[in-house]
């Protein structure tokens, strides 16, 4: 039997196949996503911007170990301001960082920290002992303690999330649900509300499209 070809077939199979190449090449140079800065920012000559970039600061994580900006060197970060004790917000919100935690457990450029406000209660055994309690056994998630009046300084100054005045002092007191995320430069990137899942998960997500954005950057600097 001879087989007879079809040119109705090739009529049809044309459009598929230029269609099919369209998608990959727009595909291909679909643009990259560029999460926003946020924070006080002024402009540099050549129209360049300087961003907001978090404050120096020092403190002790639950490993009884100095934590600075050195830390977080070349680390996509994301921070909150918890204390132990807190029966409200706080276990939602660090029940919603495990899931953070684990969704990048293989991925050590990616960290959490996690700043005490309450730090005359939330010693560095309290620290490492509530770490514990959450899993943690390594130092992708550190639990910070150290001066009230830089803790709070670094959160109203350096992550912006308390837009109260206040001086560190006695009376002074934090207690925010928001989350900041934080790239290698130190620039806020991003704020979420740790009480909320699908906040959480925007959060995941946008921490992987600045990922994307770094390995862009990598593969077109020259």
């Amino acid at each position: 039997m001879k087989f007879k070809f079809n040119y109705y077939w090739l009529l049809l199979f044309i459009p598929l196949i230029f269609i099919f190449w369209y998608y990959l090449a727009l595909k291909e140079n679909k643009p990259l996503r560029v999460l926003n800065f946020y924070g006080p920012k002024h402009a540099l000559p050549a129209n360049d911007t300087a961003y907001h970039v978090v404050i120096d600061f020092e403190f002790i994580n639950q490993y009884n170990q100095k934590t600075t900006k050195k830390t977080t060197a070349n680390k996509i970060y994301v921070c909150e301001f918890f204390f132990t004790t807190c029966k409200s917000i706080c276990p939602i919100m660090n029940t919603n960082l495990e899931k953070v935690y684990k969704e990048f457990e293989q991925d050590s450029t990616v960290l959490i920290l996690s700043h005490t406000v309450d730090p005359e209660t939330d010693s560095v055994p309290t620290l490492l002992q509530y770490a514990r309690n959450r899993g943690v056994r390594d130092q992708r998630w550190l639990f910070l303690t150290g001066s009230k009046k830089q803790l709070y300084d670094v959160a109203r100054r350096g992550y912006l999330l308390n837009a109260e005045a206040g001086d560190g002092g006695a009376d002074d007191f934090i207690h925010t649900q928001n989350f900041a995320l934080v790239d290698k430069e130190s620039h806020l990137r991003g704020f979420y509300d740790g009480t909320d899942s699908l906040e959480i998960n925007r959060l995941i997500r946008e921490i992987k499209l600045l990922e994307k954005e770094y390995d862009y950057k990598a593969t077109h600097t020259h």
